[in-house]
């Protein structure tokens, strides 16, 4: 059997910000991230939609970028004393993921991080408050997702949360607000929704209803992402769209080990993050290699290529294609293809932030805890420590291993 959760009501196109005035409730806490949500005037608007609809507003601002669990905790004790019926998050993929961690404590204060980690762990939600997603950025999808990913910095990992309970009860998918991201916010995270597609397409449980999410959001991927990046609107606004459908496919289809190793790799290192959509755009075209000894993922992956108008004849050369393909997009949006390159900000470097001796120093350590990550279960192949050091090595170097 399996399980398929969307939130109860969502709500796109132009204008779909106003629908906060359709929400019931008392009391609504808005939280958000770094100021371009105020900055660009859609925090206030929010607010004011609130207010029509009749309720008591609060603010919770500068969640942080990998919003780690100490914001998480703060947030929940401003929650459990303002006590709202709504948490409306806004903004990227940090602040609504802050927020639904956040929503946990506030409902449940005698819970622990610790009791969260694992997967589909959480108590039963929605005794205090319902929660109502607005996505800044066209990646993440985390408003439609049972997921969140927060940071433990004492420890230097990401943890991504995962449960059927924290999926929103409501999305608010504006395209106004993608409007906004900047050319290198646009790039990373369109390929971080890349990712997501795809893996969830190859997923151990993927199924009819998230496949066909999967494939429509890789193809207007393919198709829009480069445009939007060079500044098309129109194109902008479907990948608004296209990165939604494809949280809709892996929130239900799960993901894989692209996902587990930027994870477990985006804040292990001295010299600085690397960020997530980045990671992943650098790690997939390896997974790929990697899952594709697998008969039943490498027939996906031909199916991907074949999707998207890529040219082979059999099922290795279509794989093949797919690899190259993405290899060109990362291309095209200025995004290494390999840690060793990863400077400042994510742009092509003849030195990376992310020290080589450290890396290797942290090679056992990291592929272990990739392997334990919540995202590996679903992935085609289940990798042993030495082949999961070995696509590490991979993605530093851009070796091009045969697994």
């Amino acid at each position: 059997m399996y399980r398929f959760t969307l939130p109860r009501d969502l709500y796109h196109g132009e204008d779909a910000l106003s629908s906060l005035k359709t929400l019931e409730g008392k009391k609504a806490i808005v939280v958000v991230g770094g100021g371009s949500m105020k900055r660009n005037g859609f925090l206030d608007k929010a607010v004011d939609y609130l207010k029509e609809a009749g309720m008591e507003v609060k603010l919770f601002e500068g969640v942080e970028p990998d919003p780690s669990v100490d914001t998480v905790m703060k947030g929940a004790a401003v929650m459990r004393e303002f006590e709202p019926d709504w948490i409306v998050a806004m903004g990227g993929g940090s602040p609504i993921d802050a927020a639904k961690a956040m929503w946990a404590f506030y409902e449940y204060p005698e819970i622990t991080f610790e009791d969260l980690i694992t997967p589909f762990s959480f108590p039963k939600l929605r005794q205090k408050a319902k929660f109502c997603a607005i996505p800044s950025t066209s990646g993440t999808a985390t408003e439609v997702t049972a997921f969140s990913v927060i940071t433990d910095y004492e420890k230097g990992i990401k943890y991504p949360l995962a449960d059927f309970n924290i999926t929103p009860d409501v999305a608010i998918v504006d395209p106004s607000l993608a409007e906004t991201m900047p050319k290198k916010l646009t790039a990373h995270t369109g390929m971080d929704a890349m990712t997501h597609a795809i893996e969830a397409y190859v997923s151990t449980l993927n199924c009819d209803y998230t496949d066909a999410l999967a494939l429509h959001a890789i193809k207007m991927i393919h198709n829009d992402l480069k445009k939007s990046y060079d500044g098309d609107m129109a194109a902008r606004d479907a990948m608004h769209n296209a990165q939604c459908l494809a949280g809709m496919a892996f929130s239900n289809a799960l993901l894989g080990i692209v996902h587990s190793m930027a994870h477990k790799t985006g804040a292990a290192f001295s010299g600085g993050h690397i960020i997530h959509g980045c990671a992943n755009a650098m790690y997939l075209p390896k997974v790929i290699k990697y899952n594709s000894k697998d008969a039943t993922a490498a027939e996906r992956y031909a199916q991907i290529a074949k999707f998207i108008d890529l040219k082979g004849d059999t099922t290795e050369e279509l794989v093949d294609a797919l690899i190259a393909e993405l290899r060109s997009m990362n291309d095209q949006l200025d995004i290494p293809q390999a840690i060793k390159n990863y400077g400042p900000g994510g742009v092509k470097a003849d030195v990376s932030i992310i020290d080589e001796k450290e890396f290797m120093d942290k090679l056992a350590e990291t592929a272990k805890n990739a392997i334990a990550d919540a995202c590996t279960g679903s992935n085609p192949r289940q990798p042993s420590q030495e082949e999961m050091e070995k696509l590490l090595k991979a993605c530093y170097y851009d070796l091009d291993i045969d697994f």
